[in-house]
């Protein structure tokens, strides 16, 4: 899947005509393999502005494992220091997406509201919760008029965002209102990651009982606890990292989530560490097409999934879509898709359906749009008011979902 690096990686080389950022994921991927010499060549051979070095000048040993480093064309060292300069400069702005999960904001986000639903009737206040996986700020929307047994969503924000900029941005408050649904916002913490990145890439992130799924699941049972909470009506959300880790953590705990929404995400496991990150972010984790990408424990029942991704996303490739898709285990079900076109982005709309004829899966796929929350407000970054409302969609979707003996494996 490299021929398509050149296309996403950033600027590339005028004299080489390659990609610093390619080489240095494939640099990534060697390393990841164990072989640390070739990555070191190629990153000397990147460095040094020049393609691999012909047949001719490379070591007689035919080992994969081994390359010559005198194979590498030597330059002036003025010259390289200026060329290190520049190719790291290209590494860095290629690398931001990932590293800050979102690179720059569309827009500023708007200022945090006070005490309040941000205009919506009910209430958004401020909390915390505790537990022995870690602590974690989050906020909070109270509807003015619950019902006995309401639904809870989890909604987890991109990168750079807090939760007033996630909320804002999504208008799902105003939707929860209306609906009398109770929205938790948690909020990463600085301390857990430099840009407030949820770690959806870590293995201790992924699983059930440990790290930031455990904190998660925790918090919103603590807000079961203390409202009126249908405990078979919870789901969760995201964007992009947030969108990652939602599906991370509803894999998790198929017995706490009803549904999941995965925006501009990726699929639960795909990655490892910032490499394999960065590699799944641009192309696709390996593996693509299977339910479990870098083997990933598939849960003992189907989650049901809505899928939300801008086709011309730069920063997390629609490829991952399709993981995410298969993920949901598909194969089997039966499929239909509808296309709009006439206001804003032209969408497609796939629903997949049992054998009982319930939609358990829905795939929307959109046509021009970026990296950000489709039909989102401008009070918030990294929305697109002119994609079909994912909130609604959303709200839509989980309304027909509950946990019991409806799910189905």
């Amino acid at each position: 899947m490299t021929e398509n690096f050149g296309s996403r990686d950033g600027p590339r080389d005028d004299k080489t005509g390659l990609s610093p950022f390619a080489d240095m994921i494939e640099a990534t991927r060697l390393t990841g393999l164990g072989r640390l010499e070739e990555a070191t060549a190629l990153i000397q051979r990147s460095l040094a502005g020049q393609r691999a070095a012909p047949a001719e000048h490379a070591s007689t040993d035919s080992s994969p494992h081994h390359a010559d480093p005198s194979a590498v064309p030597q330059i002036p060292a003025a010259e390289s220091g200026t060329r290190m300069r520049e190719v790291v400069g290209q590494v860095v702005r290629g690398l931001a997406p990932v590293l800050k999960g979102l690179g720059n904001p569309l827009r500023h986000p708007a200022p945090p509201p006070a005490d309040r639903g941000g205009g919506t009737g009910g209430r958004f206040v401020a909390l915390t919760h505790a537990e022995p996986a870690g602590t974690r700020e989050y906020k909070l929307f109270i509807p003015s008029h619950p019902d006995a047994a309401a639904p809870l969503i989890v909604m987890l924000h991109g990168c750079t965002q807090n939760p007033d900029d996630f909320a804002a941005g999504t208008g799902m408050n105003t939707l929860a209102e209306r609906a009398g649904v109770f929205v938790a916002y948690p909020a990463q913490s600085r301390q857990a990651h430099a840009q407030r990145c949820w770690n959806w890439y870590e293995p201790r992130d992924q699983g059930r009982g440990t790290g930031e799924p455990a904190i998660i699941a925790g918090l919103a049972r603590a807000i079961m606890a203390e409202h009126p909470i249908d405990r078979a009506r919870v789901y969760i959300a995201g964007l992009s990292a947030g969108g990652a880790a939602a599906l991370n953590i509803a894999r998790a705990y198929p017995d706490l989530f009803a549904a999941v929404g995965v925006h501009s995400g990726l699929a639960a496991g795909c990655a490892r560490d910032l490499g394999s990150a960065l590699m799944a972010m641009q192309v696709g984790a390996p593996g693509l097409g299977t339910a479990t990408a870098f083997g990933s424990p598939a849960p003992a029942t189907r989650v049901p999934t809505i899928i939300f991704h801008g086709e011309d996303d730069g920063t997390v490739s629609v490829r991952n879509a399709d993981q995410v898709l298969a993920q949901a285990h598909v194969a089997g079900l039966i499929a239909r898709s509808e296309t709009f076109e006439g206001r804003g982005h032209p969408f497609t709309r796939t629903r997949y359906r049992d054998e009982a004829g319930r939609v358990v899966v829905e795939d929307w796929r959109v046509r021009g749009a970026g990296h950000a929350w489709s039909g989102g407000r401008p009070d918030g970054s990294y929305t697109d008011p002119e994609g079909p409302d994912a909130s609604r969609a959303m709200l839509d979707f989980f309304a027909e979902h509950r946990l019991g003996p409806a799910r189905r494996p």
